[in-house]
């Protein structure tokens, strides 16, 4: 047996592995998500919620919501993405006008991968088993204790969570909203 090419093919092996482990990082970043995205008004809304600016400091990025964390989903979302990247090349919405014109398309799609996924990025910071249900009102409680006996998952009832249809950025952007 030739082991020149044995090695050789554990080398090529761990260097792609390192390739695609630095690149499924670096994509993740929000300096990159917004370099290759028309993401000013997303970003704006984002800054108006408690996932964009809370008493605590903490802020959600891009990928903390976009993004699975387990590999084999992150591939395909990452897979997903190049719809993303080619409505950037293709200018889909490179204006606040296009883009608010596809907002529905891009929000129905994220959300039904959302509910697909039981709000997986969710629940990466909201941890629903350490959740103090009587430091919630009555509502919030009730809704909370019935989700997983009707179904239903984060999205459904905090569908405009990080990026609200109705707060004010249209005006800021001289838009008027679908809504």
């Amino acid at each position: 047996m030739n082991y020149k090419w044995l090695l050789s093919g554990v080398v090529l092996g761990a260097l792609g592995l390192w390739i695609t482990s630095f690149t499924m990082e670096a994509t993740n970043t929000e300096q990159f998500c917004l370099s290759c995205h028309e993401m000013s008004i997303p970003k704006e809304r984002l800054a108006t919620t408690l996932h964009g600016n809370n008493k605590h400091g903490l802020q959600a990025s891009c990928s903390d919501c976009h993004v699975p964390k387990p590999l084999l989903p992150k591939l395909v979302r990452k897979i997903q993405a190049a719809r993303e990247v080619w409505g950037h090349l293709a200018g889909t919405i490179d204006s606040p006008e296009k883009y608010t014109a596809y907002r529905d398309v891009m929000r129905t799609r994220e959300l039904d991968r959302m509910q697909a996924n039981d709000s997986a990025e969710c629940r990466n910071c909201h941890n629903v088993q350490q959740w103090d249900l009587t430091a919630q009102s009555r509502s919030a409680r009730n809704k909370h204790e019935d989700m997983s006996n009707e179904a239903k998952t984060c999205v459904n009832c905090h569908d405009d969570v990080a990026h609200p249809l109705d707060d004010g950025t249209d005006e800021l952007f001289g838009l008027t909203s679908n809504h």
